[in-house]
């Protein structure tokens, strides 16, 4: 009798966990999300996803790279969501069949930072590559991510537009650290050097030591952000459903609207600008 009630109990234990495993699956819904570091180290991750699992009971798993790795994250297929700063680079994952519906998000600046004592005079002044091509002839020390990033493709530009041939121009004053904008920084601040931030990550940093803001204002400054799904038809175990409900909910009413109220303080980091 007792081999018979153990059986029973045993079967039952098995029917009951394919009734429950398959429910418990269903109810975890998460989704990754391939983004830039300033998203991440800026805080405004920590500040609208909680809203967005509270909504929808979708959790996200935030991968923060610069954007060009953040974009070979989604080629890949390990992302179901691509969430970026690099309009140029987003148009050709899209073009390359990537990424599917592209939508603007928010956006916010770049800054020139760089040590109070200014030794490239460069404070005050608007145009950026002004201030480039000023550094780059003083030879002052300057702080590149160096990594693919959203925020080192806008450096490059600017180097361009000031006319410095970095492949032969720099030298010792330029350091390349291959890191994010947080480390990135700390580097600048501990060789009380030049470095090109987004604002939202330089405000809500704290290690600056001697560095302020020197340069800001330049139109060529502007830093948009656009988020889009990685297509399911190239990597079809992509979340679609939860990942499109990612999107659709950053550029929703409620969605634009906490991300406008994420500010340092009571300075906001980013704009929205999701169009219709």
């Amino acid at each position: 009798m007792a081999l018979t009630r153990r059986r029973a109990l045993l079967a039952f234990t098995f029917l009951a966990s394919i009734v429950v495993a398959p429910t418990a699956a269903a109810q975890d819904k998460s989704i990754t999300v391939s983004s830039t570091t300033s998203t991440e180290q800026s805080g405004l991750f920590g500040h609208i996803l909680p809203e967005f699992t509270k909504k929808t009971g979708i959790k996200v798993r935030v991968v923060a790279l610069g954007t060009g790795q953040a974009l070979d994250v989604g080629r890949r297929g390990d992302a179901d969501v691509v969430f970026v700063h690099d309009r140029p680079a987003e148009d050709k994952f899209v073009a390359e069949g990537y990424g599917v519906g592209r939508r603007d998000v928010m956006y916010n600046d770049f800054v020139v930072v760089g040590p109070k004592g200014d030794p490239a005079k460069i404070g005050g002044g608007r145009d950026v590559a002004a201030a480039f091509a000023k550094v780059a002839a003083a030879q002052a020390p300057f702080v590149s991510r160096g990594d693919k990033s959203g925020t080192h493709a806008a450096e490059l530009r600017y180097w361009k537009d000031a006319g410095i041939d970095l492949a032969t121009q720099k030298g010792p004053w330029y350091r390349e650290t291959g890191a994010g904008m947080g480390p990135a920084l700390n580097t600048a601040s501990s060789m009380n050097a030049y470095i090109l931030a987004d604002r939202g990550t330089w405000l809500s940093f704290k290690n600056r030591g001697e560095l302020v803001v020197l340069v800001e204002g330049d139109p060529r400054l502007f830093n948009p952000y656009g988020v889009m799904l990685v297509n399911p038809d190239k990597h079809p175990h992509v979340k679609k459903a939860e990942g499109q409900a990612f999107i659709d909910w950053l550029v929703s009413s409620e969605g634009q609207a906490a991300i406008a109220s994420y500010k340092i303080g009571g300075e906001q980091l980013f704009f929205p600008d999701a169009k219709k």
